[in-house]
Protein backbone atom coordinates (compact mmCIF):
# COMPACT_ATOMS: atom_id res chain seq x y z
CA UNK A 1 0.00 0.00 0.00
CA UNK A 2 1.42 3.68 -1.14
CA UNK A 3 2.33 6.05 1.71
CA UNK A 4 2.11 9.49 2.09
CA UNK A 5 5.49 10.54 2.51
CA UNK A 6 6.89 14.03 3.96
CA UNK A 7 9.71 16.43 4.41
CA UNK A 8 9.99 17.00 7.96
CA UNK A 9 13.79 18.53 8.42
CA UNK A 10 16.16 20.07 6.87
CA UNK A 11 19.94 20.75 6.72
CA UNK A 12 22.09 22.33 3.94
CA UNK A 13 26.01 23.21 3.76
CA UNK A 14 26.16 25.44 0.56
CA UNK A 15 28.49 28.39 -0.89
CA UNK A 16 25.95 30.78 1.16
CA UNK A 17 26.23 29.49 4.39
CA UNK A 18 26.42 26.13 6.74
CA UNK A 19 22.49 26.21 7.68
CA UNK A 20 19.80 25.99 5.73
CA UNK A 21 18.74 29.58 7.52
CA UNK A 22 22.03 31.42 6.49
CA UNK A 23 21.49 30.01 2.80
CA UNK A 24 18.03 31.14 2.31
CA UNK A 25 18.57 34.67 3.61
CA UNK A 26 21.64 35.60 2.01
CA UNK A 27 19.67 33.82 -1.00
CA UNK A 28 16.74 36.36 -0.76
CA UNK A 29 19.24 39.44 -0.34
CA UNK A 30 20.33 38.61 -4.06
CA UNK A 31 24.05 37.18 -2.55
CA UNK A 32 26.19 35.36 -4.52
CA UNK A 33 28.56 32.46 -3.38
CA UNK A 34 30.54 32.67 -6.28
CA UNK A 35 33.96 33.85 -5.44
CA UNK A 36 37.60 33.48 -6.91
CA UNK A 37 39.07 30.07 -6.28
CA UNK A 38 41.18 30.12 -3.08
CA UNK A 39 41.35 26.88 -2.18
CA UNK A 40 44.49 26.05 -4.70
CA UNK A 41 46.32 28.73 -6.77
CA UNK A 42 43.76 28.77 -10.08
CA UNK A 43 45.57 31.42 -11.99
CA UNK A 44 46.89 29.49 -14.73
CA UNK A 45 43.64 27.34 -14.40
CA UNK A 46 40.82 27.69 -17.64
CA UNK A 47 38.20 28.53 -14.63
CA UNK A 48 39.30 30.88 -12.12
CA UNK A 49 36.00 31.04 -10.23
CA UNK A 50 33.85 28.97 -8.07
CA UNK A 51 30.94 28.26 -5.16
CA UNK A 52 33.48 27.25 -2.41
CA UNK A 53 32.08 26.78 0.83
CA UNK A 54 34.14 29.28 2.67
CA UNK A 55 32.49 29.42 5.56
CA UNK A 56 32.57 25.59 7.13
CA UNK A 57 34.68 24.96 10.45
CA UNK A 58 34.27 21.33 10.83
CA UNK A 59 36.04 20.71 13.96
CA UNK A 60 33.07 22.55 15.72
CA UNK A 61 30.77 19.51 14.59
CA UNK A 62 33.58 16.80 14.08
CA UNK A 63 36.43 15.17 16.37
CA UNK A 64 39.95 15.94 15.27
CA UNK A 65 40.49 12.07 14.65
CA UNK A 66 37.99 11.74 12.90
CA UNK A 67 38.49 14.51 10.22
CA UNK A 68 41.55 12.58 9.38
CA UNK A 69 39.82 10.02 8.35
CA UNK A 70 37.00 12.05 6.79
CA UNK A 71 37.07 13.56 3.17
CA UNK A 72 35.49 16.74 2.99
CA UNK A 73 32.42 15.49 1.05
CA UNK A 74 31.87 13.27 3.98
CA UNK A 75 32.13 16.24 6.68
CA UNK A 76 29.49 18.37 4.56
CA UNK A 77 27.21 15.01 4.82
CA UNK A 78 27.97 14.56 8.47
CA UNK A 79 27.10 18.54 9.38
CA UNK A 80 24.17 18.97 6.91
CA UNK A 81 22.37 15.64 8.20
CA UNK A 82 23.01 16.65 11.83
CA UNK A 83 21.17 19.71 10.96
CA UNK A 84 18.13 18.09 9.27
CA UNK A 85 17.80 15.44 11.90
CA UNK A 86 17.70 18.26 15.02
CA UNK A 87 15.25 20.22 12.90
CA UNK A 88 13.09 17.38 12.43
CA UNK A 89 13.18 16.57 15.89
CA UNK A 90 13.97 12.67 15.04
CA UNK A 91 15.56 10.37 18.05
CA UNK A 92 16.76 6.56 16.25
CA UNK A 93 16.72 4.42 19.18
CA UNK A 94 17.01 0.87 19.08
CA UNK A 95 13.21 0.16 18.40
CA UNK A 96 13.11 2.41 15.41
CA UNK A 97 17.03 2.06 14.76
CA UNK A 98 16.28 -0.53 11.34
CA UNK A 99 13.38 1.79 9.52
CA UNK A 100 15.59 4.34 9.51
CA UNK A 101 17.89 4.37 5.94
CA UNK A 102 20.16 6.34 4.47
CA UNK A 103 20.36 7.20 1.07
CA UNK A 104 23.18 10.09 -0.03
CA UNK A 105 24.66 10.49 -3.37
CA UNK A 106 28.06 11.87 -4.93
CA UNK A 107 29.41 12.18 -8.04
CA UNK A 108 33.07 11.73 -7.40
CA UNK A 109 33.42 10.88 -3.44
CA UNK A 110 36.99 11.67 -2.06
CA UNK A 111 38.73 13.40 -5.30
CA UNK A 112 40.38 15.63 -2.86
CA UNK A 113 41.67 13.41 -0.89
CA UNK A 114 42.32 11.02 -3.96
CA UNK A 115 44.52 14.10 -5.64
CA UNK A 116 46.36 14.44 -2.16
CA UNK A 117 47.09 10.78 -1.84
CA UNK A 118 48.42 10.35 -5.63
CA UNK A 119 50.75 13.26 -4.83
CA UNK A 120 52.18 11.00 -2.12
CA UNK A 121 52.94 8.35 -4.23
CA UNK A 122 54.67 10.00 -6.65
CA UNK A 123 56.71 12.00 -4.49
CA UNK A 124 57.34 9.62 -1.28
CA UNK A 125 57.04 6.18 -2.79
CA UNK A 126 54.28 2.92 -2.48
CA UNK A 127 55.00 2.72 1.25
CA UNK A 128 53.76 6.08 2.17
CA UNK A 129 50.48 5.45 1.15
CA UNK A 130 47.92 5.26 3.97
CA UNK A 131 46.37 1.73 3.72
CA UNK A 132 43.22 3.85 5.40
CA UNK A 133 43.49 5.45 1.91
CA UNK A 134 39.93 3.40 0.80
CA UNK A 135 37.47 4.39 3.56
CA UNK A 136 38.28 7.93 2.69
CA UNK A 137 37.38 8.53 -0.92
CA UNK A 138 34.89 6.04 -1.69
CA UNK A 139 31.44 7.77 -3.10
CA UNK A 140 29.35 5.76 -0.27
CA UNK A 141 30.91 7.00 2.96
CA UNK A 142 28.66 10.26 3.08
CA UNK A 143 25.63 7.68 3.59
CA UNK A 144 28.22 5.03 5.79
CA UNK A 145 29.06 7.76 7.90
CA UNK A 146 26.01 9.05 8.61
CA UNK A 147 24.41 5.81 9.22
CA UNK A 148 27.10 5.36 11.91
CA UNK A 149 27.00 8.37 13.55
CA UNK A 150 22.88 8.37 14.07
CA UNK A 151 22.80 4.73 14.59
CA UNK A 152 20.15 4.06 11.21
CA UNK A 153 20.34 0.81 10.33
CA UNK A 154 17.96 0.53 7.97
CA UNK A 155 18.28 0.79 4.03
CA UNK A 156 21.53 2.42 3.00
CA UNK A 157 22.95 3.04 -0.56
CA UNK A 158 24.92 5.90 -2.57
CA UNK A 159 24.30 6.90 -5.83
CA UNK A 160 26.90 8.00 -8.39
CA UNK A 161 24.82 9.39 -10.94
CA UNK A 162 27.08 12.86 -11.60
CA UNK A 163 25.03 15.55 -11.41
CA UNK A 164 21.52 13.82 -10.64
CA UNK A 165 23.33 11.19 -7.37
CA UNK A 166 21.47 13.69 -4.97
CA UNK A 167 17.94 14.29 -6.77
CA UNK A 168 18.23 10.27 -7.23
CA UNK A 169 19.22 9.85 -3.88
CA UNK A 170 15.88 11.64 -2.71
CA UNK A 171 13.68 9.93 -5.28
CA UNK A 172 14.49 6.53 -4.46
CA UNK A 173 14.23 7.33 -0.38
CA UNK A 174 11.01 8.38 -1.31
CA UNK A 175 9.85 5.59 -3.06
CA UNK A 176 11.64 3.51 0.32
CA UNK A 177 8.89 5.39 2.21
CA UNK A 178 6.46 5.03 0.16
CA UNK A 179 6.05 1.19 -0.24
CA UNK A 180 6.67 0.61 3.20
CA UNK A 181 10.43 -0.10 3.26
CA UNK A 182 11.34 2.35 5.75
CA UNK A 183 10.00 5.27 7.63
CA UNK A 184 12.40 7.68 7.82
CA UNK A 185 15.12 8.18 5.15
CA UNK A 186 17.98 10.67 5.82
CA UNK A 187 18.54 11.59 1.86
CA UNK A 188 20.17 14.07 -0.24
CA UNK A 189 23.53 14.62 -1.77
CA UNK A 190 26.99 15.97 -1.34
CA UNK A 191 30.29 16.63 -3.58
CA UNK A 192 33.17 18.49 -2.74
CA UNK A 193 35.39 18.74 -5.91
CA UNK A 194 36.68 21.98 -6.46
CA UNK A 195 40.37 20.70 -6.80
CA UNK A 196 42.88 21.15 -9.49
CA UNK A 197 42.18 17.77 -11.34
CA UNK A 198 38.36 18.52 -11.42
CA UNK A 199 38.65 22.22 -12.38
CA UNK A 200 40.88 21.70 -15.14
CA UNK A 201 38.86 18.66 -16.69
CA UNK A 202 35.73 20.57 -16.51
CA UNK A 203 37.06 23.74 -17.55
CA UNK A 204 38.65 22.17 -20.58
CA UNK A 205 35.15 20.95 -21.75
CA UNK A 206 34.13 24.27 -21.70
CA UNK A 207 31.72 23.30 -18.53
CA UNK A 208 32.63 26.16 -16.40
CA UNK A 209 32.67 29.92 -16.68
CA UNK A 210 36.09 31.33 -17.88
CA UNK A 211 35.49 34.64 -16.39
CA UNK A 212 37.98 36.32 -14.53
CA UNK A 213 36.44 39.77 -13.48
CA UNK A 214 34.77 39.92 -10.40
CA UNK A 215 32.11 37.69 -10.17
CA UNK A 216 28.92 38.88 -9.78
CA UNK A 217 26.35 39.22 -7.35
CA UNK A 218 22.61 37.73 -7.96
CA UNK A 219 20.45 38.93 -10.18
CA UNK A 220 17.26 39.93 -8.67
CA UNK A 221 15.42 37.74 -11.53
CA UNK A 222 17.21 34.72 -9.97
CA UNK A 223 15.32 34.72 -6.33
CA UNK A 224 12.23 33.95 -7.05
CA UNK A 225 11.02 30.09 -5.88
CA UNK A 226 10.72 28.92 -9.10
CA UNK A 227 14.42 29.66 -9.89
CA UNK A 228 15.76 28.09 -6.54
CA UNK A 229 17.38 25.25 -8.05
CA UNK A 230 19.51 27.09 -9.56
CA UNK A 231 21.10 27.28 -6.31
CA UNK A 232 22.61 23.10 -7.07
CA UNK A 233 25.67 24.59 -9.70
CA UNK A 234 29.00 23.87 -9.67
CA UNK A 235 30.00 24.74 -6.17
CA UNK A 236 30.81 22.71 -2.98
CA UNK A 237 28.59 21.21 -0.45
CA UNK A 238 25.84 19.01 0.89
CA UNK A 239 22.01 19.45 1.61
CA UNK A 240 19.96 17.45 3.52
CA UNK A 241 15.91 16.79 4.86
CA UNK A 242 14.48 14.56 7.42
CA UNK A 243 11.03 12.98 8.00
CA UNK A 244 8.91 14.51 11.04
CA UNK A 245 6.24 16.89 11.59
CA UNK A 246 7.57 20.94 10.97
CA UNK A 247 5.19 23.40 12.24
CA UNK A 248 3.21 25.27 9.68
CA UNK A 249 5.15 28.27 8.17
CA UNK A 250 8.48 26.87 9.40
CA UNK A 251 9.94 25.77 5.84
CA UNK A 252 11.57 28.29 3.80
CA UNK A 253 9.27 30.17 1.30
CA UNK A 254 10.07 27.39 -1.72
CA UNK A 255 9.33 24.81 0.54
CA UNK A 256 5.46 23.54 1.43
CA UNK A 257 4.78 24.30 5.09
CA UNK A 258 3.82 20.98 5.88
CA UNK A 259 6.36 19.07 4.10
CA UNK A 260 9.20 17.60 6.05
CA UNK A 261 11.92 14.31 5.67
CA UNK A 262 15.59 14.17 6.94
CA UNK A 263 18.51 13.88 3.75
CA UNK A 264 21.55 15.66 2.90
CA UNK A 265 21.04 17.05 -0.60
CA UNK A 266 24.10 18.46 -2.83
CA UNK A 267 25.17 21.55 -4.75
CA UNK A 268 27.57 21.21 -6.81
CA UNK A 269 30.89 22.12 -6.61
Amino acid sequence: MDRRVVVTGLGAVTPLGTCVATTWQRLCRGESGIDFISRFDASDFPAKIAGEVREFAPEQYLDKRELRRMDRFVQFALVASQEAVADAGLTITKANAERVGVYIGSAFGGLESLEAVHVTLLEKGPHRVSPLFPAIVLSNLAAGQVSIRFGAAGPNNSSATACAAGAHSIGEAYHLIRRGAADVMIAGGTEAVITPLAVSAFGNMRALSPESQEPAPAPAALLTPSATALSWRKGRGCSSSKSCTMPAGAAPAFMPSSSATAAPAMPIT
